[in-house]
């Protein structure tokens, strides 16, 4: 039983010491922040609000960054995380900020740019970079520049924007209308997500060059330390295409160079909500890294039927194909349904992915809130409610009427009720992103699949420069018994091996590790308890 799959492991693994994926020539100093680290999405708007006005802001996150990275080693009280993106920050007229009308200024709702650079500062004391999430695709139809090209046919900005006399009739990707109608004449001009976003031209030399000098100015104005480019396969529409395009590769390959020229260890990375093969041309040259979408989907399928079967390939093609530091897999995002909801509120079966998400290789990114066990549905307001801190009035988050109601969970499922329970989500959370710093296997090391004796079971080991991790998890409802693991030639260095629990609860037995490397048969811990997961340190030996 199982032989098909430890030979098809076997073949998947002959890829991994052969990859051969480009870095820009600066990639690995750059990148040595990224071994072992964990990113923390927030939406400043709902984090935390220092004055009372119902609306968070970047002094609240401030007073909150010991929550997120206290910058002391020895405490693992904080969460760990060593990077945060921040969904737009600039001035909007929407309460997300994905339509910005002046780039170079923060959001009044949020601060000052004073308080943003303050927020620097005081992330990078503790070791937190900041990215920034940078909206190129599209700017507000109430930016000033598309105001003027609207209002007049022979302003300076009339090409920075697409325009058509008469309307193309084109769908956009998933079937929407994408060409609207100027509300001042009879024409239409582009825009693909909505009328309120029309897109930017940037066949437009001058866009371009616009568009590096934003980077520029949060780059080296505001001190940012990178960002999360929004909707980049719509960059650039030709030939008929609306995405994917060799002029979007292009322009982002250009962008890239000269966010690298401006700040070498800057980091970028991309959303393309896609298949993993259509991720892939993004690379090597673009962005640093893109979002693993194929992966959340896999983690997702595992935890809701309870079997491994297809869990592995697409971390096992993402593996092959690029180094760890270069792809991040996360389990939800602003735009998603929450975890919790969308697992039926099952918090056990919330915490077998989030395990999984945090034993994978890669950059992973975890969304505010999800750590407690948040809930969210759509619409996208409801996936971005404030943040739940304490049971008091408003959950923590402000001392007046937060901006949007919360869920009715908040009493439950906040900082302060899971704080020093330690079998809540958010002490697995910081038990697990702590453990990925501190044990490079699990920070950086290669997945190895391992073939379970039941389908039930994700077995896996990481390993790197001589330590080893064995992660055991039961996606299943029932306690499995006698469950073995083998894997194909290679897998450990021969020697016998000792099992440190490092998650605590029971010990596991030794194993012997074959001449070949292979590992047969191995039974760690005689029963594996339903929906249950096992972090074990493998150690040679002893």
């Amino acid at each position: 039983m199982h032989r098909h799959v430890v030979a098809a492991i076997g073949a998947a693994l002959l890829f991994y010491s052969a990859r051969t994926a480009a870095q820009p020539s600066n990639a690995s100093s750059a990148s040595e922040w990224r071994r072992g680290a964990v990113c923390y999405e927030i939406f400043v708007r709902s984090f935390y609000d220092s004055d009372g006005d119902g609306v968070g802001d970047l002094n609240g996150l401030i007073q909150k960054l010991d929550y997120i990275n206290d910058g002391s080693p020895n405490t693992q009280r904080d969460l760990g995380a060593r990077c945060i993106w921040l969904m737009p920050v600039v001035e909007s007229p929407s309460y997300h900020g994905y339509d910005a009308t002046n780039y170079y200024r923060v959001e009044r709702d949020y601060g000052s740019n004073d308080d943003f650079k303050r927020l620097v500062t005081e992330a990078h004391r503790r070791g937190i970079r900041v990215l920034v999430d940078m909206v190129l695709n599209h700017a507000s139809s109430d930016h000033p520049f598309f105001k003027d090209a609207l209002l007049n046919p022979s302003s300076p900005y009339r090409d920075w924007f697409r325009w058509s006399a008469t309307n193309p009739n084109v769908k956009g990707p998933w079937g929407q209308e994408v060409w609207h109608r100027s509300p001042k004449r009879e024409e239409y001009y582009y825009g693909v997500f909505w009328s309120g976003m029309p897109d930017l031209n940037y066949s437009n030399p001058a866009v371009r060059e616009e568009a590096k000098k934003i980077a520029r100015f949060w780059l080296e104005e505001m001190g940012a330390d990178g960002f999360r480019l929004d909707a980049i396969p719509y960059l650039i529409e030709e030939n008929g295409r609306l995405s994917h395009t060799p002029g979007t590769h292009a322009l982002l390959r250009d962008y890239a160079a000269h966010v690298r020229q401006v700040a070498p260890g800057a980091f970028t990375i991309g959303e393309v909500w896609d298949s993993t093969g259509a991720m892939l041309p993004y690379y090597p040259d673009q962005l640093d890294a893109h979002f693993a979408f194929a992966i959340s989907d896999a983690i997702f399928e595992a935890v809701k039927t309870g079997s491994m079967k297809n869990l592995f390939p697409s971390v096992l093609r993402l593996q092959r194909e690029l180094p760890a530091e270069r792809w991040s897999p996360f389990l939800r995002n602003h735009d998603q349904t929450r975890t919790l909801t969308e697992l039926g509120g099952d918090i056990a079966r919330a915490k077998l992915a989030v395990t999984l998400l945090l034993t994978f290789p890669g950059l992973p990114f975890i969304y505010y809130g999800e750590e407690i066990g948040m809930t969210g549905n759509k619409p996208d307001e409801r996936l971005r409610t404030p943040m739940h801190w304490s049971r008091g009035q408003a959950a923590g988050f402000t001392r007046g009427a937060a901006w949007e109601p919360l869920h009715s969970d908040s009493l439950t499922a906040n900082v302060e009720a899971q704080d020093a329970d330690t079998s809540s989500l958010l002490s697995l959370h910081r038990r697990l992103i702590h453990l990925r710093a501190s044990h490079s296997a699990l920070g950086s090391g290669e997945l190895v699949p391992l073939a379970a004796s039941s389908d039930a079971v994700a077995a896996y080991l990481r390993r790197e420069r001589g330590r080893a991790v064995l992660v055991m998890i039961n996606l299943g409802a029932a306690q499995l018994s006698g469950v073995t693991v083998s894997s194909d030639a290679r897998a450990l260095p021969a020697g016998r091996y000792t099992a440190r629990n490092l998650l605590g609860g029971a010990t596991a037995a030794g194993v012997q590790v074959r001449s070949d490397g292979r590992i047969r048969a191995y039974l760690p811990v005689s029963s594996l308890e339903p929906m249950r997961s096992y972090v074990f340190e493998l150690t040679a030996g002893r």
